[in-house]
């Protein structure tokens, strides 16, 4: 008989742990994103024949993003990566702020206000934010929208709050 056991070590299987955590967490929200706008778009009228429906390019741009959301995950189940940073919510936050307040103030305060005060108010999303500068960048985007948007491409948009026009 010979010193060795019978039966050989078993090797150890490969861990299922996620190689590259932040890849695969990012992929999976891009796939989750996609399923969204899948289910969003599916009372739009697809493509018939070669005509476009309005649900045609939204459903295109969702199966792209979910074809690449899984590649991303994939990437991030077999290739090293980092791990899951932090996320920050005050740029997120504050631009979504300035979305809905775009929305809410558009109207009742015109093109100029709204636009300016919206600008400023994303700003607030980093620390870094240096006023001087952003009141003339803000300043000229608002300038380049209400030459834009009612010159350029005719959209009927009030410029100044109501009660300054009138």
């Amino acid at each position: 008989m010979s010193d060795t056991p019978s039966h050989a070590p078993v090797k150890s299987v490969r861990s299922s742990r996620i190689r590259g955590p932040q890849d695969f967490v990012g992929g999976l929200a891009l796939v989750a994103i996609a399923l969204f706008a899948l289910w969003a778009s599916s009372d739009l009228q697809g493509m018939r024949g070669f005509s476009f429906g309005a649900g045609t390019a939204p459903r295109m741009f969702a199966f792209l993003l979910l074809f690449l959301g899984a590649a991303v995950s994939l990437i991030g189940l077999l290739t090293d990566g980092p791990g899951l940073s932090t996320f920050h919510w005050r740029g997120p936050f504050f631009v979504s702020v300035a979305i809905l307040a775009f929305a809410v103030a558009i109207r009742p305060l015109g093109l100029v206000i709204t636009a300016f005060a919206c600008f400023l108010i994303a700003a607030l999303g980093t620390p870094e934010t240096r006023w001087k500068e952003t009141m003339i960048v803000g300043a000229c985007l608002t300038l380049g929208c209400s030459l834009l948007f009612p010159y350029a491409l005719g959209l009927p948009l009030q410029m100044f709050p109501r009660f300054m026009i009138q």
